[in-house]
């Protein structure tokens, strides 16, 4: 039985925050990108975040070759598009070596670390105090 597509792909995962992006690029003579089954234009409704998907493959000058798939999952839509850039930015290190040089000097590999700090026993909010009170 053969499987559904033959087609290789290289995958590459992005984290940002709470979201994390699987990101799967095939070598294709015609480039689409679907995110969760939907268009990019569709998921990603503003300019702004469809921008920040396509940087790495314009910093790496390969904007027309490849056929990209992408689960993405929690976090926020900001969040989902920068681990998008980040999973896709090490998909194509691993397709060319090359890449990698641009892509670093343009931040695309920093993974940003930042996550929402937790709540303290005694406290309101992570360091939220109640209102201290002379009388």
């Amino acid at each position: 039985m053969a499987t559904k597509t033959d087609k290789r792909y290289i995958e590459g995962i992005g984290r940002r925050k709470t979201s994390v992006a699987r990101v799967r690029i095939t070598p294709a003579a015609k480039s689409s990108v679907l995110v969760n089954e939907k268009a990019v234009t569709d998921y990603f409704d503003t300019v702004d975040l469809v921008k920040i998907t396509e940087e790495a493959l314009e910093v790496s000058g390969v904007k027309e070759k490849f056929e990209i798939t992408v689960k993405v999952l929690g976090g926020g839509i900001k969040s989902q598009a920068e681990s998008f850039r980040l999973g896709l930015s090490r998909a194509l290190i691993v397709f060319d070596a090359e890449f990698r040089k641009d892509l670093k000097k343009a931040g695309f590999l920093k993974r940003d670390p930042r996550i929402k700090e937790r709540k303290k026993p005694g406290l309101r909010k992570a360091r939220k105090r109640a209102a201290w009170s002379k009388r």
